[in-house]
């Protein structure tokens, strides 16, 4: 499959893109799917759209690529950005970032973790976190987290309390919520990075809580916005690291 070109203004992690199969000629388009009940409406005055089909909005900034993959005038050896990394989200962020964790214990297995249980131990590499996220936040970007607990916590989450240090270093608002605390509110059953309130990526662990590196990112505003509403509503409920001490 040709890759000809993307909508290039678009956020990376969202772009349009047109693709060519050489063999064929056929052409292939990612985009937005389109739910307008007012816009299917006016297209299915012209023509059906059966089960198997779906109807995507292409922006007029992709007619040159639309032109190219056409006219087959498109350079061959082409390559889009791929699968965006957080960074790549972060950066692409204008006003805000907030994250969900929900689990009371990820990667037991982690290093520091182990070193923490064995003296105490709450040093921890902040670097490669302090740089994206300070530098977010110093372009305005807000930046929350959200962690749901149990209480008493486990280990794991203890450990974590002891070296959110810098969290609070790069900048980002945290806050711990107590699972008595959130009892009556929605929760995703993943958790998630949502930026700008225009993306969502979530993400699953095992079920020893280890990252499995497996996301899906969603963009359809009727599925963001029940999330705003829910991420709003845990935070105010939340409490403040300052105030927090793990029991």
């Amino acid at each position: 499959m040709d890759f000809v070109g993307m909508d290039d203004t678009s956020p990376k992690s969202t772009c349009p893109a047109v693709f060519v199969e050489p063999a064929t000629g056929d052409l292939f388009q990612v985009g937005r799917k389109v739910t307008d009940p007012d816009v299917i409406a006016k297209l299915t005055a012209h023509t059906p759209i059966h089960d198997d089909e779906a109807a995507f909005w292409t922006p007029a900034r992709l007619k040159p690529q639309l032109l190219e993959a056409l006219t087959g005038t498109y350079e061959p050896g082409r390559e889009g950005y791929g699968e965006p990394s957080f960074e790549d989200l972060l950066a692409s962020a204008e006003r805000s970032a907030v994250h969900l964790e929900a689990r009371d214990t990820y990667d037991a297995t982690d290093p520091a973790f182990l070193k923490w249980l064995e003296d105490g131990d709450t040093s921890y590499e902040w670097d490669d976190w302090i740089e994206p996220v300070g530098a977010a936040v110093a372009r305005g970007v807000k930046v929350r987290r959200l962690r749901i607990v149990s209480e008493p916590v486990s280990d794991y989450i203890r450990w974590e309390h002891a070296i959110s240090h810098g969290n609070i270093q790069a900048g980002e608002d945290l806050r711990w919520l107590p699972r008595r605390l959130a009892y009556d509110l929605a929760v995703p059953v993943a958790d998630y990075w949502m930026f700008d309130h225009r993306l969502v990526r979530y993400h699953f662990t095992s079920g020893a809580g280890a990252e499995l590196g497996v996301f899906e990112y969603v963009t359809d505003p009727r599925k963001i916005i029940p999330v705003v509403g829910m991420f709003e509503m845990m935070w105010e409920r939340a409490i403040p690291h300052a105030d927090y001490s793990p029991s």
